[in-house]
């Protein structure tokens, strides 16, 4: 499993990085911030040979959030709403995909950002707790559950480079760091800090205005997150700051299914 916050996949199209993607060959790439509707995309890019693509986009206005999963194998199910109770959850920006398979189900989540104004926080806490009671039910449906994405929080001070001098900022709040709390205390693990509970100076998002990644003053905000039962399949974890073409980077995953 690959995941990666694009920041604009036609401008990251653009510099090579799509191919990079396929060069790679994951059984699952996950995308998110893609700022385009599939209109605007080109049929190699939403149908690259031996994969199928689904994508979900901002019904508010153009170019903005987005998510899209490229997988080999097509799913059983699609899901572009998160669903509780037999309602959907209002998802106009395009945030979230579920792809439902006999074994597992494979979750991609672009999170609000939270910042600017203060009802945006509130929109970002309230989608946190939707997410959390949809997992949840599925969990407790005796469903496997990968999920994934740009979750734009920092859980601990280890995932963040400046912690102090962030402690009251969005993003590394309290209130946001208590909620991945949460999903860890309802069996939910960062696979990458189950493998890696000590490493440091590793993060996956780094401020493009201060030139912070040349620094590698950053923050570890994309995870993928699996349930308790899977933890004995995971194989591998890891963080490409390596590879360039966003203010992100990629994170994977390699588990055993």
């Amino acid at each position: 499993f690959m995941c990666w916050n694009v920041n604009g996949i036609r401008a990251w199209t653009k510099k090579g990085c799509f191919e990079w993607f396929l060069a790679q060959s994951p059984d699952f790439f996950c995308i998110q911030e893609t700022k385009a509707h599939p209109d605007q995309l080109t049929q190699d890019v939403l149908a690259p040979q031996g994969y199928t693509s689904y994508y979900d986009h901002s019904k508010t206005k153009k170019g903005y959030s987005g998510v899209a999963i490229y997988a080999k194998e097509k799913p059983l199910k699609v899901e572009d709403e998160i669903m509780l109770d037999g309602q959907k959850l209002a998802d106009p920006e395009g945030r979230f995909i579920a792809l439902h398979y006999k074994d597992f189900v494979l979750v991609n989540c672009y999170f609000p950002n939270g910042g600017g104004e203060p009802h945006r926080l509130e929109y970002k806490l309230n989608f946190y707790e939707a997410f959390l009671k949809y997992i949840k039910k599925l969990k407790k449906s005796g469903k496997n559950i990968v999920f994934c994405g740009d979750l734009n929080v920092a859980h601990k001070e280890i995932d963040i480079a400046r912690p102090k001098e962030n402690s009251d900022r969005v993003g590394f709040l309290p209130i946001e760091r208590a909620w991945v709390d949460k999903a860890e205390t309802a069996g939910f693990i960062d696979t990458f800090r189950y493998l890696y509970p000590e490493k440091r100076d590793t993060y996956s998002w780094w401020d493009m205005k201060s030139a912070a990644r040349d620094r590698n003053v950053g923050w570890r905000i994309d995870y993928f997150f699996v349930n308790e039962e899977l933890k004995k399949n995971i194989v591998k974890a890891e963080i490409r700051g390596d590879i360039y073409g966003s203010d992100h980077c990629p994170v994977e995953l390699v588990m055993s299914l």
